[in-house]
């Protein structure tokens, strides 16, 4: 008879792969995360059949760690710029305090691994987000950019913002808010 799977050991493999992908890439060896978890090797493949499902499984729990983090308190009924706000607020904050989880979603994003089903799943929980932009197009508030440019162009900034939040720390809150008015700045109409 098989033994049952534990969600611990399976949070576990999640984590260590996090540091050790933080640390040495995707390409690391799964003995690396194995080992960083504290288990027999053979029981990562319990959990995860091959090392690009573990990766896969990673960006989805990763995306939706994010997501609770952007959209925790979600002001639903306010301005564009309001929510915006919000969410980049919480986007940058969950990337201050987990470096090493930002740092390894930035790496799958960009990885030939990534499944469709994996996008899909991950992409629902922004569902919030993805109203926001439509709601921003609907009122053109948004300059006439590629919608995909003007996200990318939030998602640089946002790094670049989480990177001088750590650095400064007593800071903090003030990179975030500078970092907010530039893009708002810059992808709005005047």
């Amino acid at each position: 008879m098989a033994k049952p799977k534990s969600e611990d050991k399976r949070n576990a493999i999640l984590a260590a792969a996090t540091q050790v992908f933080a640390q040495r890439g995707l390409s690391a060896p799964t003995a690396a995360i194995t080992t960083q978890a504290g288990i027999a090797e053979g029981s990562l493949f319990t959990y995860f059949k091959t090392k690009d499902e573990l990766i896969n499984a990673l960006y989805r729990e990763l995306k939706l760690e994010l997501a609770d983090a952007m959209l925790a308190g979600f002001p639903r009924k306010q301005s564009v710029r309001h929510r915006l706000q919000h969410v980049w607020n919480g986007y940058v904050d969950w990337g201050m305090h987990h470096p090493e989880g930002q740092m390894v979603l930035r790496q799958i994003q960009v990885w030939g691994g990534l499944t469709e089903e994996s996008k899909a799943a991950a992409g629902a929980a922004f569902g919030e987000f993805e109203r926001i932009s439509e709601d921003a197009v609907a009122q053109r508030l948004y300059r006439d950019m590629p919608l995909p440019f003007l996200l990318g162009a939030l998602a640089s900034l946002a790094d670049m913002t989480m990177e001088f939040m750590r650095r400064n720390p007593e800071q903090a809150a003030e990179y975030r808010s500078h970092g907010f008015e530039l893009f708002w700045a810059g992808v709005t109409r005047k």
